[in-house]
């Protein structure tokens, strides 16, 4: 194994991460640093989430500036605003000892007069969400003609959040001489076709094997009735007294209500997710990063790139669609050669899923019990003990108090005060696995589903209060969640709420509330996205294979328009149909007669 200094790396940042306790290079820092201080072309570097590709980028960026310039000479593009930040810190930490080297994070959901303020001063490295830095660059204050190095970390989360269009911005904006680094856990398609389109004669570098999971991750599996999912995590909660962890949601509606839960119940717990505010983001992970908060419920905005020290577990309440979010979730955990265990909470129809992982990142998910009340008691018992046995004691301390002790307790024996110590720090668990109510076992199926192809999707319910929508693009048009919100808040208007979004590679499912379903329907049928007019159903019929695309058939929703349009607030609409002859009711959208009828002839 080579040192930093074999690597080429220059003494001032061996000061600094020796003060940071880098003592050899992770692997992929020892691939990558000394072809990028000693090449000029492109990289693609894959390799396992946790293995310091932060430091494999920023220390080459680090040693290229010249100090002698003060303007943006490397950027560094993230997914979200706490990658962004962690990657800032990280750099700066790098380059403590370098002067004249100033880094500055550029970032959506903050104020921008004081990121403006800080450009127009002067900076040598900008990170960046993509969103935030294009705005900066049609105010003026990010100008990236001098910018010879850029980084996409997590490049494929980008393109899944919809940043698309920002990063070609932000490309045609470089100068012809720039050299592209492209930082990732998997290699997808996605990732794929980015090279292509923005990398030239690159080099890709490899540590392990492509998109496999973190060696020292443990995959286990519990099969439970999707009615008792909470209570199987309590469960499994429990069994582990000493658990530090991040619970995985699916929506921002399931994150928020599955802590809520825990902590009526009195768990140590906050929530993350997209519709908290910038500040209370930071404030919940600075708390998570300190351990004040022992369990972090949070959707996948958590899952890229993120580094909490001693994480023991990941649970994924629900399973993620898409496989590399399974892998960027579970890579939070058996970080820096520690162990971890991703835990997965099912139901017997994602059992598919399960085998899909498994053969994406080559290793195999143990299906293990839901712990009984016995085994959770046990284990918080022997808890207990541990926390007595191995208290230290201040005798200096507790001597003025000693003789009112022992006075005390003077007539009460070993045995029962022991028993009333343990009793007063186990007995909310015995008190609650004594009427715990049961988790009924899952009976196995005789033949394990395979995954649902596009019609048996249309039969999927929505969650309650939300209505399941069909639309005719997808992966292959570059229809991510990101350009699905961007659409919604450009043609319905308002930030529009949405449920649970499944992606395919030629149409999409989402949920929205009830009561927005129908305006979403009418406002996007109709309207073209690079070229493609959009079809927008409820999923019950939108992908029903006896549909005839080509037809001019109104859609089953149209029978509302023409019930709005006859209900007009002026009435002016009823009036005119009259004049026309148009009879004033709803027209036969039967097979036979969908067709408006026509004008009824006047009588001479």
């Amino acid at each position: 194994m080579k040192s930093f200094e074999e690597l080429g790396v220059c003494e001032s940042i061996r000061k600094a991460i020796d003060e940071l306790g880098f003592v050899n290079p992770m692997p992929v820092q020892e691939a990558v640093i000394p072809y990028l201080l000693g090449n000029e072309n492109d990289v693609i570097a894959l390799a396992q989430t946790g293995t310091g590709k932060t430091a494999a980028f920023g220390i080459p960026l680090l040693e290229r500036i010249d100090t002698s310039r003060r303007e943006p000479q490397a950027l560094v593009l993230s997914p979200t605003r706490e990658l962004c930040l962690q990657i800032t810190d990280d750099l700066r930490d790098f380059a403590k000892y370098m002067d004249g080297i100033h880094v500055e994070a550029v970032y959506g959901g903050a104020a921008i007069e004081p990121q403006m303020r800080a450009l127009k001063k002067g900076v040598e490295i900008i990170v960046a969400t993509p969103g935030r830095l294009v705005d900066l660059m049609h105010r003026g204050y990010a100008r990236l003609e001098q910018v010879t190095n850029i980084v996409l970390d997590e490049a494929d989360e980008m393109l899944n959040m919809g940043f698309s269009e920002a990063i070609n911005e932000i490309f045609e904006s470089l100068s012809k001489e720039h050299h592209t680094l492209m930082f990732s856990a998997t290699m997808s398609k996605e990732v794929e076709r980015v090279a292509k389109q923005y990398l030239h004669d690159y080099q890709e570098i490899v540590v392990g094997s492509r998109n496999e999971g973190a060696e020292n991750v443990n995959h286990i599996y519990y099969m439970v009735n999707a009615k008792d999912k909470y209570l199987a995590l309590k469960r499994i909660v429990d069994y582990y007294p000493r658990i530090f962890a991040i619970i995985f949601c699916r929506t921002k509606v399931e994150t928020q209500e599955i802590a809520d839960k825990l902590i009526k119940d009195g768990y140590n717990a906050e929530s993350l997710h997209g519709d908290l505010s910038q500040q209370q983001r930071d404030l919940t992970m600075q708390k998570f990063r300190n351990h004040l908060t022992q369990l972090l419920v949070a959707t996948d905005v958590a899952a890229r790139g993120l580094d909490v020290d001693d994480l023991t577990h990941v649970i994924n309440f629900g399973l993620p669609d898409d496989i590399e979010n399974y892998t960027h979730r579970s890579g939070r955990t058996g970080r820096a050669g520690k162990k971890g265990t991703s835990i997965s909470i099912v139901h017997s129809r994602e059992k598919f899923k399960i085998r899909n992982i498994e053969k994406e990142i080559g290793k195999e998910f143990v299906k293990a019990e839901i712990p009984s009340a016995e085994e959770i008691c046990k284990k918080q018992l022997y808890k207990v003990m541990d926390q007595i046995v191995k208290t230290d004691v201040d005798d200096e301390e507790i001597a003025p108090f000693m003789k009112d002790i022992n006075r005390y307790f003077e007539y009460i024996d070993k045995e029962e005060l022991i028993k009333k110590i343990v009793s007063l720090e186990f007995g909310k668990f015995l008190a609650y696995y004594a009427e715990a109510p049961e988790i009924e076992e899952v009976k196995p199926d005789r033949k394990e589903k395979k995954p649902q192809t596009d019609k048996q999707k249309l039969q999927n319910k929505a969650q309650k209060g939300y209505r399941r929508l069909f639309i005719n693009l997808g992966k292959r048009d570059g229809f991510y969640p990101g350009e699905l919100m961007q659409t919604l808040n450009r043609f319905v208007g308002g930030r529009q709420e949405v449920g649970h979004i499944d992606l395919l590679d030629t149409i999409s499912y989402f949920e929205v509330p009830e009561k927005d379903a129908k305006k979403v329907m009418i406002q996007l049928s109709g309207i073209r996205y690079k070229g493609r007019q959009v079809r927008c159903n409820d999923a019950d019929e939108g992908g029903k294979p006896s549909e005839n695309k080509s037809s001019s058939k109104p859609k089953r929703f149209q029978k509302d328009n023409w019930r709005d349009l006859m209900r007009s607030n002026d009435g002016r609409s009823q009036g005119k149909n009259k004049q026309r002859g148009f009879k004033d009711e709803e027209p036969d959208f039967s097979e036979e007669g969908w067709a408006m009828r026509k004008p009824r002839k006047k009588k001479k």
